[in-house]
């Protein structure tokens, strides 16, 4: 009486069907895997390296961002727009207040300008001056040392 594959001891050789049922337990395995894993990548957020307990960023010198220019830079994880006007260097949040585009500079026309919906914002003061946004841009501190430009958080 020849023993069947059930008897078998595991050290024995590979069989086709221990195999095969090898090869479905792993293609189930990788396939739940891969499944699972954007999944929790998803629900759990990544560590956050922003400046929540406060502190000053330097984006750049006065000679970066000449007058009547502005150029978009990044607060920890949060872009933010920082203009050079008549009036002094001014910074505000970079993400519309509409549907949370980021804004741009748009020097010809002398606005802060959202190209999603064509919103417009003013350099001065960051209120709405055209378009769909329904709030102004919120401010960002700012603090020259010299002729570097700072940001100022918290």
């Amino acid at each position: 009486m020849e023993p069947s594959e059930e008897t078998e001891p595991i050290t024995g050789p590979l069989h086709r069907r221990r195999f095969l049922k090898f090869l479905l337990n792993f293609s189930i395995v990788s396939t739940l895997a891969m499944v699972v894993t954007p999944i929790l990548g998803f629900l759990v957020p990544p560590k956050s390296t922003g400046t929540a307990a406060g502190g000053k960023i330097l984006v750049g010198t006065t000679a970066d961002i000449p007058i009547g220019q502005g150029k978009v830079v990044a607060m920890g994880s949060k872009p933010v727009i920082v203009l050079d006007t008549a009036a002094g260097i001014k910074a505000y949040s970079a993400i519309c207040t509409h549907l949370g585009c980021i804004v741009a500079w748009d020097p010809t026309a002398n606005v802060i300008h959202c190209p999603c919906h064509d919103g417009r914002f003013s350099p001065a003061s960051g209120a709405v001056l055209a378009g769909p946004p329904p709030a102004p841009l919120p401010p960002v501190k700012v603090e020259l040392d010299g002729d570097k430009i700072y940001l100022v958080s918290g």
